[in-house]
């Protein structure tokens, strides 16, 4: 079977260190495409280029400009391949312009071992059924992020006052995620979902679009089979920019991924 979200980061080798790509627009949000849409596509590419290990351990990206639908091409240069684990950078490009710059080590999370451990508290979260679906969204914010027909996202109910006016001023948002098609969670979707919410500046009485400068995400294991609960949370905001840490925890209760973000305050 063939999922959307497959078909949508899908890249294809041009020479021995470009691909090309298409970018979907079903992934646009507020005045570009979605920066963890764009971390899976360049993820691909690096997967692509290096077979035998196949798993992002660590990505960071730097967004230079925003991307927007249509077709994109990725060049990777690896810069280790030894051991356990290869480093590469990637650019992706849309015509002359550099919309990402990454650097990041990949290897083989079946090979490096399955032992999780973490003394980080797991979200405490109400079943999927008793949480408040995205489908509910504001026609304004489905309007400005298309991206979330793409996720079923059943958000907290304490963490969604700000759909009605009313956000709480503690900058946490929590969420039970999968995409809508059914495609299961794997370490490379999971580069994508360290994104996919909705900026936490919401739940601060600031919605809009927040661009984001910087993203650094580390995969921890593979994910079990199942929904995934995604946190996220910021605790200062200066220079007109904010930070974003993201945990998303599997099916089975473990932390198998996390993620930092520098993002600019949200624009009107």
């Amino acid at each position: 079977m063939t999922y959307e979200f497959d078909e949508q980061i899908a890249v294809t080798r041009q020479d021995e260190a470009t691909y090309g790509a298409d970018l979907a627009a079903g992934w646009s949000v507020g005045g570009g495409i979605n920066g963890g849409y764009l971390l899976a596509v360049v993820g691909n590419a690096l997967r692509h280029t290096l077979p035998d290990k196949p798993d992002p351990i660590v990505i960071s990206a730097y967004y230079l400009s925003a991307a927007v639908a249509g077709p994109a091409t990725v060049s990777v240069d690896v810069r280790r391949d030894g051991g356990s684990v290869a480093t590469a950078a990637a650019d992706l490009r849309q015509g002359d312009d550099v919309r990402i710059t990454a650097l990041a080590t990949y290897g083989d999370l079946s090979r490096l071992g399955d032992d999780v451990r973490t003394t980080a508290d797991e979200p405490d979260m109400p079943p999927p059924g008793r949480c408040v679906p995205n489908t509910m969204a504001p026609p304004e914010v489905r309007a400005i992020a298309p991206l979330m027909d793409r996720f079923d996202m059943r958000f907290h109910p304490d963490h969604i006052g700000w759909a009605v006016g009313e956000p709480s001023g503690n900058g946490v948002l929590s969420a039970w995620f999968r995409l809508v098609d059914g495609r299961e969670p794997d370490p490379l979707s999971l580069l994508m979902v360290v994104d996919a919410l909705p900026p936490v500046t919401f739940d601060l009485g600031m919605p809009g679009w927040a661009p984001t400068l910087e993203l650094t995400a580390h995969v921890r294991a593979r994910p079990a089979p199942g929904w995934l609960r995604v946190r996220h949370a910021t605790r200062n905001m200066a220079g007109g920019m904010f930070e974003e840490d993201c945990e998303v925890w599997d099916s089975a209760g473990r932390l198998v991924a996390q993620s930092r973000q520098l993002a600019r305050q949200p624009r009107p």
